[in-house]
């Protein structure tokens, strides 16, 4: 056993009801101290973490991996070669009917050779129960 993995030293500081360690000395990392509050990349994380809820974004995350899938199936071509189509989730959340959303896609989709009936249809059926992912505070940062 080292003495760095035996010594200890006084109580490290907490911010708000997190805990931070600290690594060892003479251990040869680079910002072997505490992580202060002040550092704006963790506070952004939590904040982050907070404002949205994880299993949301996770769900939109499937669903534009799904939008692209399809798009590229329509479009018969690879994602970089797409033509410009923009479908944004959030706009279609807020559209109340199910025609609006469907008259909205039908308009991004209006270069498209192929039928996109079943596509909009889809994608109304995976949007449907959503929430709206509004943008995140500066509050306190």
């Amino acid at each position: 056993m080292s003495a760095a993995s035996t010594e200890t030293s006084a109580p490290l500081p907490t911010v708000g009801s997190r805990v931070f360690f600290q690594g060892a000395p003479a251990v040869g990392c680079v910002g072997t101290g505490p992580i202060t509050g002040d550092d704006p990349v963790q506070r952004r994380q939590g904040k982050v973490t907070v404002k949205y809820d994880r299993k949301e974004l996770r769900k939109r995350l499937v669903l534009e991996e799904w939008i692209i899938e399809q798009l590229s199936e329509l479009y018969d071509c690879e994602e970089e070669e797409m033509p410009e189509v923009e479908i944004d989730i959030d706009e279609l959340l807020d559209v109340t009917s199910d025609d609006e959303r469907a008259t909205k896609l039908q308009v991004s989709l209006i270069d498209c050779y192929k039928p996109t009936g079943d596509f909009v249809r889809d994608l109304l059926a995976r949007i449907r129960g959503m929430r709206k992912l509004s943008a995140p505070t500066k509050k306190g940062l």
